[in-house]
């Protein structure tokens, strides 16, 4: 499982999307990254793969951050969102 987390101005929660596939992952912080990039308004929208209905919609000119991590399968994996020294 992959999540693309998305930081958002005067937001202290991020808005995470998780996808099965590191491919789908990988586009969609593409997609992302693309959208901050161009510095025009615009929306993204986001659905669920396990629940299509579930859905959330951001303006891009709100998104200040997006990254991408593994989630690992135990709860307190070694994989960490965000960068460390710690090995």
């Amino acid at each position: 499982m992959y999540v693309v987390e998305l930081s958002l101005k005067l937001s202290p929660m991020p808005v995470a999307v998780q996808r099965k596939e590191q491919s789908s992952a990988d586009a969609l912080y593409g997609q992302v990254k693309q959208a901050m990039e161009s510095g025009q308004p615009r929306l993204l929208e986001f659905s669920c793969e396990k629940e299509e209905s579930k859905r959330v919609c951001l303006l891009s000119s709100e998104v200040v951050a997006v990254q991408i991590y593994e989630k690992s399968a135990m709860g307190g994996g070694s994989k960490r969102p965000g960068f460390s020294f710690d090995g």
